[in-house]
C-alpha cells in the first residue's frame, strides 16, 4: 500500500474505489479467492468504528487478482461479528508499501 486515505464512510471509500477501479463485488463472489488465495492480494485497507455503537464497524478491503481484477470486500470488525466469508481475508497477502506489483 503506497498511500494511505481516511474516507468518511464505508460508502465514500467505496465510491471512491469504484472511481479507481475496484468495481468487483467480492461478498458476492467470494468463491474464487475462498479457493485460490494465492492468486489476490490486499492492496488498500479501510477501518470504520461506528460511532452510536460497536456493532456499526465495518472494514473495507480493496483486492486485486493476479489477472488484473479489482473490487471489495466489506465485513463487520466488531468482536461480536460472525461473518462466515471473512476468514478467507486472512490468507491473502497485504501489499506491502514499496511493492508495486502483485
Amino acid at each position: 500500500m503506497t498511500n494511505i486515505y481516511k474516507y468518511a464512510s464505508v460508502s465514500v471509500a467505496l465510491k471512491q474505489l469504484r472511481k479507481e477501479g475496484f468495481t468487483y463485488d467480492f461478498n458476492q463472489n467470494s468463491e474464487e479467492i475462498i479457493l485460490h488465495p494465492e492468486n489476490y492480494i490486499v492492496n488498500q485497507i479501510y477501518q470504520y468504528e461506528g460511532n452510536s455503537s460497536p456493532d456499526d464497524s465495518a472494514i473495507v478491503y480493496a483486492i486485486v487478482s493476479k489477472f488484473g481484477l479489482k473490487g471489495v470486500f466489506v465485513t463487520g470488525s466488531s468482536a461480536n461479528s460472525v461473518d462466515e466469508n471473512a476468514h478467507f481475508i486472512s490468507k491473502l497477502v497485504i501489499k506491502n508499501r514499496n511493492d508495486t506489483h502483485l
